[in-house]
């Protein structure tokens, strides 16, 4: 489920590249222009923690973020890396 709303980053970006879902390149076929850093998207709940636990979770708008998201992480953890608004 994508429940993690947040801003991407350089580093999550390759960190994603790496897990074998790279999220940079455009899918013109399926209409995706590729994101860059300083795009919003939403995450699968499950690759944001796994980033997190790798030290490169990328920040979280929290107000956009599903509350279902805390089966995977700590309302602390996702304050802590919380976007200010």
């Amino acid at each position: 489920m994508h429940t993690v709303c947040a801003v991407m980053t350089k580093d999550f970006l390759s960190f994603s590249a790496a897990q074998g879902n790279d999220l940079s390149t455009p899918h013109l076929d399926y209409e995706f222009p590729g994101l860059n850093p300083g795009d919003r998207w939403c995450l699968c709940a499950g690759r944001w923690r796994e980033a997190y636990d790798a030290g490169m979770a990328p920040q979280v708008v929290l107000r956009s973020t599903h509350a279902s998201t805390l089966e995977f992480a700590t309302i602390e953890e996702l304050r802590e890396c919380a976007v200010a608004e």
